[in-house]
Parts: C-alpha cells; structure tokens; sequence
C-alpha cells in the first residue's frame, strides 16, 4: 500500500460504509434476540437438528424439543420451523436457538387469547409432581392439581397420561409462567349438558342401565350417564337384605327402573325389585293358616325372629309363640341366625305383607300332659332354675317350670327370710297346688308338705280361753306375746289393763310371762289377739258374784284382797270350818276398812 492509497478520499469512503453496514447488521440481529424466528433445518446430527436461521451461523436444537409428549420427534431436513433465538453466538460459535422456546411463545399467545374468551384449550397430561400433575399446552408446561382431575377421586390416573384431551384454564401468569387447568371443570360442563338432557326426558317407570359408583349403608348411588340416582337397600331385592353389598358391587352394571323423581332437586329413586314379580301375590294361598313350612331365621330381635319362607316372603315367629316352656327368655337363646326352622302360619295379611308364624306349634304341648303327670297334691322334686323377688322357679317333667309363691315356702317366716335360704340349682321337695293349662302355670307349695301349725294351735285354742304368754316384743301399739308352739299373739296398748293408767308398755319387759284373756283368733294374719284388761274385768264380775256386790258398798280392793288372804289363810289352816271362814269374811271387811284408813 502506498502513501497515496492512505490518503485517498475513495477508500476513506469505503471503509465508513462497510462500518455503517456492520453496525446495523449487529444492532439488526441485537433486536432479534429474545424473539422468535424462522430457520431451515438443513442436518440432522444425532440427537440434534442442525438449523439455518440466515446469520451468520447455524444453530442446533435437540431433538426431543421436537417431539410432544409420549411421542418420537417428526422433522426431516428442509422443513421450515420456527425457534427462538436466545443469543447470536455462544461460546462454540453457533447461533443458541430452542424450539421449546418458541412452542412456549406461541402458545402463551394462543392461551391468553383462550383464557379471556374462556374457551377450553387440548393438552396432554405427562408427568406427576407434588400436589397434581404437569400437562403440555403445546409448548406451555401447566399446573393440573389433582382435585381438578375428575368429578369424582381417580384411583389411577394412568389412562389419562399422554392422551390429548380438553381442558380450562383456572388462571395464568405469563411473569411468572405459572398456568393453572382443570379437567374437571370440562367434565362438569358437560355433564351438565347432559344431565339437563337427561332429567327432560326421565320420567317414572322408565328402565334404565347404569353402573353402581358408590355404595353406603343405606343403599347404593347408581351412575346413569351424568347423573346419579339412589337405590335404596329397601328397593334392591323383594327378600331381606341387611347391607346394600350383599347384592351389589362397586363397578357392577344394573339395570334399575325410576320409582321417584323429583325434577326440582334433582334426585331420582331407583328400584331394581320392582323389575322382578312380586312374591307376595297370591301368598295367603300359598301359605294357608294352620300348614307347617320350613324358612331360615334372617333376623333376631328381643321381640322374635324372622323367617323367610321364600325368597322375599318373611314371616315374624313372636317370642311368645316361639316355645311352649321357656318364658321371659330372648329369642336368640331359643333360635340362631340362618338356622333351618319348621314353622306354622298363624295369621296372614296379604295388604299389610305380614305373615305371623308360630315356632312352638310344630312340637307337643306338654301342658296338655302335666295333669297326667303331676296331678294336683302330687310331690315332686325338682331343681330351683331361677329365683325371683316373688317365688322360686322349680323345674318340673316335661320340661315345665313351676312357682313355689314366697308365701307357699314356709308357715312361720316372711316369704324374703325364708327364701334365703334356697340358691339356684338347690333339690326341692314340693306339692303341686294348682294347675292352670290355659294360663300355661303350675302352683307349688312347701309349706303345704306339713300341717299348718296355726291351724292346730286355733283347734287347741278358743276364743274366751285364759293362757299364759311370754312377751317377745315391745311395740309402738302395744305387747306382742308367743303362745304355746310358737304361735304369736298381740295384746293391744288399751288391751295392757282395765285403768288407762297401766295402760303402758314399759310397764313390761321381753320374756315377762303374762296371763291374757284370748279376744280373737286371725286366721288371714295368723295372730291370737288377747286382753289383759278383759282377763282383770272377767275376774272382777267374778270375785264381786262371789263375794259381795256392787251395792254393799265395798270395793274390788277389798273384795280381791279378802279373797287373797282366803287362799293364804287356807293354805296354811287345813283345818278352818266355817265359822273361821265367815269371820275371815267379815274380817276381810274390817281389813279392807283399815287398809283404806291407812
């Protein structure tokens, strides 16, 4: 180069516009990054696509950027693709450049327009994460938590991964690429589509087909095709059934008819029975009254138990007819779940759909035998099977439980002092006292083995007779007093004397003998009732008839104590004749005058 070239105006010139065209190429390809561009594919090396975007230099793209989800990539070289230019150059000279990129850009675009109109978007579900699962927007990554997979919980969500399906956008930030789905709410959109189709043309006695989705304790929920119906346990079969699963599994196709609808709340009772016959017409001439059947128990309550003599056909064995000897007793002591019975009908209701069965009429009445086996006054021995608060139960032949009342236990004791001393499964010794075959009772007594002390004593004892008693009690209205055997008598607080003012009880002491006068004899309490005082008025008239009267003048005073000095006087005198005997008389007179002056 010479000295004149240096200086010439031309190549100053050449060199300023070559300056000026590569800076607006580098600010021209400074403004395309960040945005996306169209290149050639122009090689395919690898895994990498080799992509002409007509700078300077050539770039590479992965191939699985290629690919959607579940796919293998679908390019060749020449197609034309767009890629999102990153940087012009990286460190090994080639252009950066991503399709994912520029599938994100796109897409972003796409769905924000979709989101505002909210229109529902295609995408895949490919991966799982924390929560739900991620879906490819072709191109965008979105959220797709897992409450917003289906109407109802998906066990397993592998039939859904890598099939295009549809889906609504929940919410989007581009700043942050967050985007939320819901697949759920496609289906519910649609689902109310068609159950509003359906529910228009539902209408009762319609069969239709569905699929049991639910099943609870009270019946099953029935999938019709985008509305559920209940099918209650009652509606399932015409027989018993205890649980909706004992008929029905989850999945299980059925075909079921409309029983209720109600189009205002939408809920649909369905009825699988009612497209079968109905085993109850007809039955009172299937089942006439007095015939014997065999059923199987279903079903056991304190009240009796229930037997179906045919499939949807029960009948309820009462506890009172179920045996002919076991009385207050559960029905489930007598009878067990499922067990095969022989049975009688006694009463059917074809309107009501009741039949009452008799369990104790298909084996012997031993009533009708326990007069023949224990006659009225037999003695029998049998064990104590049960105490009560009012007599003991004693097991008899055939099987029969007698009560021995507490009254019938002994002659002398409260029926509760003389029970106790019995225990349940102690020998007893008893006499049937009365039989009553229609009421289903035998009467026994053990009292009744021996004579009725009482009765004895009242034959030796008469009404007016003086006895000797000893005092056994002090009581509030009086003495009580026992009486020869042991029998007890009562002397009554005015009954203690003939001067109210011994009328007193502390005026005697228990064993204190005491003469008494019998007054009465109760034969419904069993008591002896005696009078001091009538025993002292008796003696009174007596002694007055015997040794002077009312009107001479003398009291009983003295006319008891003449008398007294009389006994004493010929105790100790044999030989006193009777002019001894009138002047003590006299005497006596004299006496009783004394004793008043002192």
């Amino acid at each position: 180069m010479n000295e004149e070239s240096v200086g010439s105006p031309n190549l100053v010139s050449t060199d300023e516009n070559f300056a000026s065209l590569f800076e607006e190429t580098l600010l021209s390809s400074q403004k395309l990054e960040g945005t996306v561009i169209e290149g050639t594919v122009i090689a395919i090396e690898n895994d990498a696509a080799v992509i002409d975007v007509g700078l300077k230099a050539e770039g590479r793209v992965p191939l699985k950027e290629f690919s959607v989800p579940g796919e293998a990539a679908k390019i060749n070289v020449g197609d034309k693709v767009e890629v999102f230019l990153d940087r012009m150059e990286n460190r090994n000279g080639e252009a950066a450049l991503s399709r994912e990129k520029a599938r994100r850009e796109e897409s972003w675009v796409q769905l924000e327009q979709a989101f505002g109109d909210s229109k529902q978007v295609d995408g895949t579900i490919f991966g799982r994460v924390k929560g739900g699962y991620t879906v490819d927007l072709g191109g965008a990554v979105a959220f797709l938590p897992q409450s917003q997979v289906d109407v109802r919980p998906v066990r397993d969500i592998g039939p859904l991964m890598g099939n295009k399906q549809p889906f609504q956008i929940l919410k989007m930030d581009r700043r942050r690429g967050n985007i939320v789905v819901s697949r759920r709410a496609v289906m519910e959109e649609s689902r109310a589509e068609a159950r509003a189709e359906l529910l228009s043309s539902l209408k009762e006695g319609q069969i239709l087909d569905g699929v049991v989705k639910n099943i609870t304790d009270y019946g099953a929920f029935v999938d019709l095709g985008e509305v559920d119906g209940l099918l209650h346990v009652t509606d399932i079969a015409w027989r018993r059934i205890n649980h909706p699963s004992e008929a029905v599994n989850i999945g299980q196709a059925v075909k079921v008819q409309v029983i209720r609808f109600n189009i205002e709340t939408e809920r649909i009772s369905l009825g699988m029975k009612q497209l079968e016959e109905d085993p109850w017409d007809g039955v009172a001439l299937k089942y006439p009254i007095r015939e014997k059947f065999t059923g199987r128990v279903t079903n056991i309550t304190d009240y009796g138990a229930f037997v179906e003599i045919e499939p949807g056909v029960e009948g309820l064995v009462h506890v009172s007819e179920m045996s002919w000897t076991k009385k207050n007793i559960h029905p489930g002591k007598i009878v067990s779940t499922s067990e095969q019975v022989e049975v009688m009908v006694l009463d059917v209701d074809s309107e009501k759909r009741r039949i009452s069965l008799g369990l104790k009429q298909c084996e012997t009445n031993p009533w009708e035998a326990v007069g023949d086996l224990c006659p009225v006054g037999a003695e029998i021995e049998g064990e104590i099977k049960n105490i009560t608060e009012f007599g003991l139960f004693v097991g008899m032949p055939g099987n029969i439980d007698g009560l021995i009342h507490m009254t019938d236990l002994t002659w002398d004791k409260p029926g509760e002092e003389a029970a106790a001393g019995y225990k349940k499964g102690d020998k007893i010794t008893a006499k049937v006292l009365e039989i009553d075959v229609k009421k289903e009772r035998v009467s026994l007594g053990v009292k009744q083995l021996t004579e009725d002390p009482f009765a004895g004593a009242a034959r030796a004892l008469k009404k007016g007779e003086v006895i000797t008693c000893m005092v056994s009690a002090l009581l509030e209205t009086g003495i009580e007093v026992k009486i020869n055997d042991g029998m007890i008598g009562q002397i009554r607080s005015n009954d203690l004397a003939r001067d109210r003012r011994d009328q007193r009880v502390d005026r005697f002491s228990v064993g204190e003998k005491v003469d008494a006068k019998i007054t009465q004899i109760d034969q419904a309490s069993r008591k002896f009732r005696l009078s001091i005082k009538a025993l002292e008025i008796e003696e009174e008239k007596r002694a007055v008839a015997e040794y002077g009267s009312p009107s001479s003048g003398a009291s009983l005073g003295e006319i008891l104590g003449a008398a007294i000095s009389e006994k004493e006087e010929a105790a100790q005198k044999s030989d006193v004749d009777d002019d001894s005997e009138d002047g003590l008389a006299d005497g006596s007179g004299d006496g009783g005058s004394d004793t008043d002056q002192e």
